[in-house]
Formats: structure tokens, sequence, C-alpha cells
């Protein structure tokens, strides 16, 4: 979808989340922003996300000076973006509501213009 724009690049980290430093599972840049994306896709209703997921993104972010986002897919629907901080935290883990997601979530277009 990056690639598509013909103003960003993107890039998919190969064994994100199993790599010993923390890594997002894919990185985008336009010479303005630079963005670290955790994806998540599920048939369910809620996505859980461990909290140390979370955690390695935002390190990540800010090693890398980027902005560190969510981008949710459930079952027959677009891609939601969502910030960090629009997360539901648990006890354990951060939780992704198909409400929450279409609440505060942005379309692609909306992230990257």
């Amino acid at each position: 979808m990056f690639w598509n724009t013909k103003k960003w690049v993107c890039h998919r980290i190969a064994g994100s989340g199993s790599s010993r430093y923390p890594s997002p599972d894919l990185i985008a840049s336009n010479n303005l922003r630079r963005l670290a994306i955790e994806c998540k896709t599920s048939r369910k209703n809620i996505i859980y996300i461990p909290k140390n997921e979370i955690g390695a993104l935002r390190q990540f972010s800010e090693m890398f000076g980027a902005e560190p986002w969510v981008a949710v897919k459930y079952d027959r629907s677009e891609w939601l973006f969502l910030t960090t901080e629009d997360l539901d935290e648990t006890e354990n883990n951060y939780a992704i509501s198909p409400a929450l997601a279409k609440m505060k979530g942005l379309l692609f277009e909306e992230m990257i213009s």
C-alpha cells in the first residue's frame, strides 16, 4: 500500500518478534515522516497484543526516530491505524476491539496524509 502511493517507501522486517532486538513489522517513510508499524489481523472480536510487544515498538521508534503505529485488520475490513496511546490497556496486554479501531483508528489514506 505504501509503495502504491509513489511517495512512500516501506520495508517488511523479516523475523520481527523473534529477534532479540526490538523491531516492528514494517518501517515506512516519505522523507518527512518515519513510521514503525506493528501489524495484527484477526477473525476474532478483540486483538490482544502483549505489553512487551508494544514496549518494544515504542523503544524501537524512539531510537529510530519514528512514530509508533499499530495496524489492525479484522475479517473483511480495511486496515485501520492506531497510535499506541489509543490502545486499551489490560493487566498483561493491550486490547483493540473493532469498536475502538473504528472510533480511534485512521484509514491508510488518513494516516499517511
